[in-house]
């Protein structure tokens, strides 16, 4: 029986291919996925920034999962910190997957701040992430991810 959940895959545009792979990747588990992003499937060459908000946002409100495509430069993303923060006021599930050979990646900030779960590329750990069975952080290879150091000031 096939699955099927709408999603916003928040993305750098250089990481398109990946959306497609990953279609590819759950669609052979049999979950299909709709994607609202914006992607080279459906561009936008827009360049005032309150408008490809104001594009973004019913997207996200749309989805009831918000996956971030994790690659190297993904970390270095306004465009992605602003829709994981958008995801988390509306309350959307927010699940980072490290694209399919990215090692030793750093995530966005606001992903450490808001994210749920944190994935390698192997479709039944995707699929449980998006329906929440899994909340951990892992490193892309499926082991856990070792804790961020956390700034202490003296009290």
């Amino acid at each position: 029986m096939e699955r099927l959940k709408n999603v916003f895959i928040s993305h750098r545009g250089s990481d398109d291919e990946h959306i497609q792979k990953l279609r590819d990747l759950l669609g052979g588990k049999g979950y299909q996925i709709r994607n609202s992003s914006i992607d080279s499937s459906k561009p936008n060459e827009a360049q005032n920034e309150d408008y490809i908000k104001s594009l973004l946002r019913p997207r996200i409100q749309w989805a009831s999962t918000m996956v971030i495509l994790i690659s190297p430069d993904t970390k270095n993303s306004d465009w992605v910190n602003w829709e994981i923060e958008q995801a988390q006021m509306e309350g959307k599930r927010i699940v980072g997957v490290y694209v399919n050979g990215a090692n030793d990646c750093d995530v966005p900030e606001k992903f450490e701040e808001f994210g749920d779960a944190l994935i390698g590329w192997t479709g039944d750990r995707i699929i449980d992430a998006i329906e929440g069975n899994i909340d951990n952080f892992e490193q892309p290879n499926g082991s856990p991810r070792p804790p961020k150091n956390i700034d202490r000031g003296d009290c």
